[in-house]
């Protein structure tokens, strides 16, 4: 068994777990940063690293994956600890010092715990018609844009995911279709109607019967839902965009206030046991909005309010990163 120890222990290395890494650094101390995935980035890098992001200060848009770099560079900065594929299974929190074991023999002893776990492990939605394709030309998320130049893609889903993708493939794909089996979206109408100006087929209440070819997709066999009309479209790449199964895991047994698969935080970011605090897309609390800018400003709140446990020197103000740092 291995042991380790720090001023600061993060469950999640998503850009809220590596923006309180940054700031737990800012302010002196020593951390661990753990994560299940094999990459720090959480789901922009698991699921859409070349997604263009809209919602980050300063930014008019950034590709997930230069953010999820940048977030990185601005943490190293003061050399966390990283056990990447590794999970945090078991939690001991006490007055004195939060332990953390993992599923691979490693405990950590740290003088605060931050949880910035997003929305936990997750896996994606599967499409019934297509199983035995995956890998085979089906493919459920968009990691490298290049696999599909050329080809006649076809994107199954109706959310922002699907639509982003259509815009991305629409300049190098032979051509995209987007098959919704409804005729709303939950993607954003201005999404929708910048597709179709581009010419993007929309097949609208559809839904995928089958997938065909020899040993990867040619095609796909599409129904429509209410006069059951049957079409067939050209496919060397299906793209399921169907969303996701979360779990937070382990979390749920740690014995935090739970609500609706949320850890329910105070204002100072603190959860019901002592000296673990939660950001980020994990957290809930009135008035909550699970929105990426938001989980910047929580992880600062939650490092700054952990201060005083973690140096009782400290105060929970930080001072200005622009004048003279802790």
């Amino acid at each position: 068994m291995k042991e380790l120890t720090a001023d600061v222990i993060i469950v999640g290395a998503g850009p809220t777990g590596l923006y309180a890494a940054y700031y737990a650094g800012f302010r002196g101390w020593t951390t661990v940063v753990l994560d299940n995935l094999p990459e720090a980035g959480g789901q922009i890098t698991a699921m859409y690293p070349e997604k263009e992001i809209y919602d980050v200060a300063g930014f008019p848009s950034i590709r997930g994956r230069v953010l999820v770099d940048e977030l990185k560079a601005q943490a190293d900065e003061f050399e966390p600890q990283y056990l990447l594929g590794s999970q945090a299974k078991e939690l001991e929190a006490s007055d004195e010092h939060v332990i953390i074991r993992t599923d691979d023999d490693i405990t950590i002893t740290g003088r605060a715990l931050i949880i910035t776990g997003g929305i936990g492990s997750f896996r994606p939605r599967p499409l019934p018609a297509g199983q035995e394709w995956e890998n085979r030309g089906l493919s459920f998320f968009v990691t490298d844009p290049q696999a599909h130049d050329g080809k006649d893609v076809v994107i199954v889903g109706g959310g922002d995911s699907a639509l982003d993708w259509a815009h991305m493939m629409h300049p190098r794909a032979n051509s995209v279709s987007v098959v919704h089996r409804r005729d709303q979206f939950r993607a954003h109408g201005s999404m929708v109607d910048q597709a179709r100006k581009l010419g993007i087929a929309f097949y609208t209440p559809y839904e995928v019967t089958s997938l065909r070819g020899d040993d990867n997709v040619a095609e796909v066999e599409i129904t429509h839902k209410k006069s059951g009309e049957v079409t067939v479209l050209p496919a060397q790449s299906v793209i399921a965009a169907l969303g996701f199964i979360a779990n937070i895991g382990p979390i749920a047994d740690w014995g935090l206030e739970i609500e609706k698969r949320r850890i329910v935080v105070a204002p100072d970011m603190s959860t019901n046991l002592p000296r673990v605090f939660a950001a980020g897309d994990i957290t809930t609390y009135r008035g909550k909005v699970p929105l990426l800018s938001l989980g910047f400003g929580e992880a600062a709140l939650a490092v700054n309010n952990a201060a005083p446990l973690v140096s009782p020197e400290l105060g929970v103000f930080p001072g200005h990163s622009s004048g003279e740092s802790n």
